[in-house]
């Protein structure tokens, strides 16, 4: 009784800890594209699309690079210490980047923040630790939820408090004038900051020292190298390689919208830093709806599998509909579309994580290296599809007809189906994965 107590509250602490840090990070999603946009326009970059898809690209590709580190590092010292020093980085680098007076010094300081941010392989590994098949879903489903509700709050929060010296005169002739996205970055900085101090008092470590394993080692050179086997290895299983296969597809797909979504909104619809604030908040609270509340109802009934392919199918119709909402009722329409990609990837993304945590426990694999060689290959797709959006866009803004500024869109379509077509090889496991299904 007590164990389950203990492992109850670990995981709201956990909730928490990555509800906060996802917060900080959501902050900076609604004025992205403006910020760039401004500092392309000092230096006479014209290129907009290409460097807000580098930049994201630029979190992508250290998350790519340090993931499996972080993953193998926290089998070998636990998951705790790695956690803590994710917020650590955030809370750092956040600030760094309101600070950027360049392209290149923003460029870095969201590299070194996707470097350090080690929660999510992290978090579903601490997950993994401390569940079974008749309760992994769900609790997937928490840190889905977390990710909702922090998509909720940051972006509400990074678009209202974007430029403060034109809305608030204690802000005016103070840094905070000079730097207009500053303000929000520090609050994500102070959020981690808080989230870190919740964690090194109330997070116990999920991974008992008598399993760890400390023989790996955490050479970085050798790590990229380990990083590329272990991908190799669980793409060459028929089980975990489609699963790795189907996320580097449906997170792909999902992706080339980060770089283009903001651009699209703020040329065709003429929206504000802050409106496109509220789009993300709208995006969030539905997460939050799906994967907080209905997800473990959703599973009982339908499992997993099933799940994961509606989710696909239902996140892809809304990317393709993005670039068609109607100017005249724009909110109902824009409201519609953002429901579906937001209900669809709720639906996905817990499932998912429940199947692969699932079939990674079957076949004996060590928790922390697959789940840290699946978000590596995902962070892969990560890196690809902001540069496809952004060189897409370039491409096509001023184009009409089939090529046009659609057509990013209707490729994020292309790779859904890509992703669903490969969900149809996954059949139920020998253990079905029904969050509460088995009673006791």
């Amino acid at each position: 009784m007590a164990e389950g107590e203990s492992r109850t509250g670990a995981l709201g602490i956990l909730f928490l800890v990555v509800m906060i840090d996802m917060i900080g990070f959501g902050i900076i999603i609604p004025f992205l594209t403006y910020f760039i946009e401004d500092l392309a326009t000092v230096e006479g970059v014209v290129e907009f699309g290409f460097w807000i898809g580098l930049m994201m690209m630029a979190y992508s590709t250290a998350q790519f690079l340090f993931s499996p580190f972080w993953g193998s590092l926290s089998d070998r010292i636990g998951r705790r210490p790695v956690i803590l020093t994710g917020l650590v980085g955030n809370t750092v680098f956040f600030t760094v980047f309101g600070l950027s007076s360049s392209l290149l010094m923003a460029l870095v300081a969201r590299f070194l923040a996707g470097a350090f941010n080690a929660n999510i392989a992290v978090a579903k590994a601490y997950i993994g630790d401390v569940s079974d098949h008749t309760n992994l879903a769900k609790r997937m489903g928490l840190i889905g939820a977390s990710f909702g509700l922090g998509f909720t709050i940051g972006p509400f929060l990074g678009g209202e408090f974007s430029d403060p010296a034109l809305r608030w005169e204690l802000f005016q002739n103070t840094i905070f004038e000079t730097h207009s996205y500053l303000l929000p970055c520090v609050i994500g900085s102070v959020l981690s900051t808080i989230s870190f101090l919740l964690a090194i008092k109330y997070l116990p470590e999920s991974n008992p020292v008598e399993i760890r394993e400390s023989s790996k080692s955490l050479n970085p050179l050798k790590q990229i190298s380990n990083t590329i086997s272990d991908i190799k290895k669980i793409s060459a299983m028929p089980q975990l390689g489609n699963l790795v296969s189907i996320s580097v597809f449906f997170v792909y797909g999902f992706t080339i919208m980060h770089a283009v979504f903001v651009l699209f909104t703020e040329l065709d619809l003429g929206f504000s830093v802050a409106e496109n604030g509220r789009v993300f908040a709208i995006i969030g609270i539905n997460g939050l709806i799906i994967q907080g509340g209905l997800i473990g109802p959703l599973t009982k009934r339908f499992g997993s599998i099933k799940l994961m392919r509606v989710g696909t199918l239902v996140c892809g119709l809304g990317l393709t509909l993005v670039p068609h909402v109607s100017h005249e009722w724009v909110w109902l329409s824009m409201g519609a579309v953002v429901i579906l990609i937001s209900t669809g990837s709720g639906l996905f993304q817990p499932s998912f994580s429940a199947i692969l945590a699932q079939r990674t426990k079957e076949s004996g694999q060590e928790m922390g290296m697959v789940m840290g060689a699946q978000e590596s290959a995902s962070a892969f797709s990560r890196i690809l599809g902001p540069l496809t959006g952004g060189l897409v866009w370039d491409a096509t803004v001023n184009q009409s007809g089939w090529i046009s500024n659609a057509t990013a869109f209707h490729l994020c379509g292309v790779m859904m189906t890509i992703a669903f077509l490969l969900q149809l090889k996954t059949k139920p496991s020998s253990t079905t994965i029904r969050g509460h299904l088995e009673e006791c």
